[in-house]
């Protein structure tokens, strides 16, 4: 893809993005979303906040820090900030280097971001680093598919895909990268035929190599 597709699909993407979205949240989607965050305590982080759709779901925690990379998907949730609390702050960012203490956070949030992440290993890592010892990492992923045949389409999609779609790699192996990054899973359910998987972690603080 050249230079020049890239960037227009850059600008585009943040001004499609929920209504492309629509279908798939109503279809269930958007009920797995706020079953969730129905476990988010204490100080929250949101990693990879997009447009804001999550926002409604936050109850009885302390704050969220919800951090975006993409300057037009921030911008798309400022203006739904403004219908929540003032304990909502947003912040633009990268997971691969957050701009926050160790120990800082009860729990992490990410819910269709480790997919469009550039090195989704060093963002586990900085996770582990801002969680406190006692927190955890609630997440809602797509993800590599165990079956043969479809895993090699979501391999022969990808390079097309993520050049379409804001980086989206349908192809990642998610769930390993999160053990690995030493996350113990606590609970854990598939939908979909395994497409999409929800999962809470215990921050464990030590890598698998």
């Amino acid at each position: 893809m050249g230079k020049g597709f890239r960037v227009i699909m850059v600008r585009f993407f943040p001004l499609v993005y929920d209504m492309a979205m629509r279908p798939i949240e109503g279809m269930g989607l958007r009920l797995l979303r706020q079953q969730l965050l129905e476990s988010a305590r204490g100080e929250v982080l949101e990693i990879g906040s997009g447009t804001g759709v999550n926002y409604p779901f936050y109850h009885s925690v302390e704050r969220v820090i919800a951090v975006e990379p993409d300057r037009g998907m921030l911008e798309r949730s400022r203006k739904k900030n403004s219908l929540f609390s003032e304990q909502l702050i947003l912040v633009q960012a990268d997971a691969q280097f957050l701009p926050f203490a160790d120990n800082t956070f009860d729990t992490v949030v990410a819910c269709l971001v480790f997919c469009t992440i550039s090195d989704p290993f060093l963002a586990l890592q900085e996770l582990q680093r801002v969680l406190k010892p006692d927190g955890f990492l609630l997440a809602l992923e797509h993800v590599r598919i165990k079956n043969s045949w479809v895993s090699a389409l979501q391999d022969g999609l990808t390079p097309l895909w993520k050049h379409l779609a804001g980086g989206c790699h349908l192809n990642r192996d998610t769930v390993s990268l999160i053990r690995k990054a030493g996350f113990q899973i606590q609970y854990f359910s598939s939908y979909g035929g395994g497409l999409f998987v929800k999962l809470k972690a215990q921050s464990g603080g030590v890598l698998v190599c």
